[in-house]
């Protein structure tokens, strides 16, 4: 069984709740149970966190572990060179997803230090862009 871990970064807890008319109105919790259920031979594990250095920790762990990584660092995106180091320095493939598009946002969000640590980038197609992330990796 292929394990693929999603990674989440800062404000993505809200999800569901937080600005519903650009991120949707359904929770990630149960974004989680849709993406099982659509893959019930890939297991599939879930982390959040709004610390940088706890994300970092994660990618460390899960990308030596997991067959891919699904990876949503929210605004970290756009500034963390550390969390793009931790990217390049595990050996798993990853995919990078927004919910929203980021190219349609204000000017920071257009550029994604983390893009190019990724075997590609799903975004502006919401939730849906998670199984497409998965897909990808399988």
């Amino acid at each position: 069984m292929k394990t693929i871990a999603i990674i989440n970064g800062p404000n993505l807890n809200l999800t569901g709740r937080r600005e519903p008319e650009v991120y949707g109105s359904t929770t990630f919790e149960q974004c989680l149970d849709q993406l099982r259920a659509a893959h019930p031979d890939v297991q599939i594990t879930y982390y959040q966190s709004n610390v940088e250095g706890e994300l970092i920790d994660h990618i460390q762990r899960m990308g030596f572990e997991a067959d891919g990584l699904v990876v949503n660092l929210g605004g970290y995106s756009h500034t963390s060179v550390a969390l793009r180091d931790a990217l390049l320095a595990v050996p798993a493939p990853k995919v990078e997803v927004h919910l929203s598009n980021i190219f349609a946002r204000e000017d920071y969000r257009h550029h994604s230090l983390i893009t190019s640590a990724c075997r590609g980038m799903v975004c502006g197609l919401g939730l849906q862009g998670y199984d497409l992330a998965i897909k990808a990796l399988l």
